[in-house]
């Protein structure tokens, strides 16, 4: 047995900021990985697309001034040689990433964690023999999710795709049916009709992008109609199964939808089977997520930080979490978790951006619900990039500002300041403080935070 104050249960954003954090104050720290040090962001998801989608950004400024008649030409763009750099980067960031933490101090454990009791954990080989078996004070589970799939509609890893098989496929499809039009499935879309695939996205809740509010997502689904993007929503997949080598996706008002490619892009499921949770004290709800208190803890030995508790599903909010835990276990840390207003941006030619709660959420919690807007169209950068289409909107909440969104093109830039705008709490009466460069985007925050008010739709 191995002896440690802390054992943490996968190497993604969340663990290794929680390792890192420990073993730089001074804890001997046990990082047990199955997978890819970085997890799923770093490897197969957050990070891979991001280049995908950066590779085809030319496109959509060269279209954008097009339509203005001030520049044409055309953008190739080579799939191999991209998916070759995407390669290249993200195993050579993993192996960094690993040696930093080694020279932090951290030992690092390939193998599967599973946890023994609520000290101990047993690392596990590809054979499922035990390969190690540690104890510590503490125990982080940081096990980060999988891509989730209902009955009928579960990938077959043939022309039914979870997005790591569409991440890595070798050659763009002529056409592609995406069933979920969250993030994932939303910058899909956008990379592979960018590449010249004809995009249907099917969507079974009543708009796209379902967490954002409705005026975002009316907005949103106008555009990409325009981009000649099939929007289908509020439509329920009954089967999606491979018929001669092409997806049939079945909707339940009897419509048949046929493409060279299917992805299943309908949410994440936490990776807690196997993980034996209960021998160390703690308890899963209904979904497969780990229960955990104001504290993050799971059990009076175990927390569970990121995707695999269900809270926010985002890298960087495993990553503060993670860090979190760690000052808790230096005890440098005291009271609740408190995340305060979460950033988050579904990325692409067009980008959705918010900062905090949308105006639905705030009217869930009573009355004196208000926002503001500002088109992108009185925005110098905006109509400088060739699409100045998309507004910047701020929620109040009984003359308080709790959320900021936006959509167009290049809006996650705007993200940060929104974020140190609610933190700092600069309503119209302060805004003076706070001073915006000129000419940027970002000065269509001010001009949202000072339009007229209107009551919450």
């Amino acid at each position: 047995m191995e002896r440690f104050d802390a054992i943490i249960i996968g190497g993604g954003p969340g663990g290794a900021k929680a390792a890192r954090t420990l073993a730089v104050g001074g804890k001997s720290v046990a990082l047990v990985e199955n997978a890819h040090w970085g997890g799923v962001c770093l490897n197969c998801g957050c990070i891979p697309t991001k280049m995908l989608l950066g590779a085809t950004a030319p496109k959509a400024l060269l279209r954008g001034l097009e339509r203005q008649r001030v520049a044409k030409g055309v953008v190739g763009v080579e799939y191999e040689a991209l998916q070759k750099r995407i390669q290249r980067y993200t195993r050579a960031a993993s192996q960094t990433l690993a040696k930093g933490l080694e020279d932090a101090g951290v030992t690092l454990f390939n193998g599967r964690g599973v946890c023994a009791d609520p000290h101990s954990v047993r690392v596990l080989g590809p054979d499922g023999s035990e390969t190690a078996f540690l104890s510590a004070t503490a125990i982080i589970l940081a096990c980060g999710s999988r891509s989730a799939s209902f009955p009928g509609l579960a990938p077959d890893h043939d022309a039914i795709l979870d997005s790591t098989d569409l991440l890595a496929i070798p050659a763009v499809p002529e056409s592609l049916i995406i069933v979920g039009a969250g993030a994932i499935g939303l910058e899909m879309a956008d990379f592979f009709s960018a590449m010249g695939c004809t995009v249907t996205l099917v969507e079974a809740a009543p708009q796209l992008a379902p967490t954002e509010d409705a005026d975002i997502a009316r907005e949103l689904q106008k555009l990409l109609g325009k981009a000649g993007r099939v929007c289908l929503t509020g439509v329920k997949a009954s089967s999606l199964l491979t018929r001669e080598g092409k997806a049939v996706l079945r909707l339940e008002d009897g419509r048949e939808l046929t493409a060279d490619k299917a992805l299943v892009a309908v949410g994440r499921a936490p990776n807690t089977s196997g993980l034996d949770v209960d021998k160390a004290g703690c308890a899963l709800d209904k979904r497969g997520f780990v229960t955990v208190d104001e504290r993050l803890r799971a059990s009076p030995t175990v927390y569970a930080i990121g995707d695999v508790n269900g809270k926010t599903l985002l890298a960087h909010a495993a990553e503060h979490q993670g860090a979190y835990v760690a000052r808790q276990i230096l005890g440098a840390a005291e009271g609740a978790y408190e995340p305060g207003p979460v950033p988050s941006c579904i990325y692409g030619a067009l980008e959705v951006m918010r900062v905090g709660k949308t105006a639905k959420e705030a009217q869930a919690e009573g009355d004196g619900v208000a926002v503001s807007r500002a088109l992108l169209t009185g925005n110098a950068i905006a109509q400088a990039g060739g699409d100045a289409s998309g507004f910047v909107k701020v929620v109040w909440q009984k003359n308080r500002m709790v959320g900021i969104a936006a959509l167009g093109h290049g809006v996650s830039h705007l993200v940060t300041a929104a974020q140190l705008l609610l933190l700092g709490h600069y309503s119209d009466e302060k805004l003076h403080q706070f001073m915006f460069a000129h000419p940027t985007l970002d000065e269509a925050l001010a001009v949202a935070i000072q339009a007229p008010r209107e009551p919450a739709a």
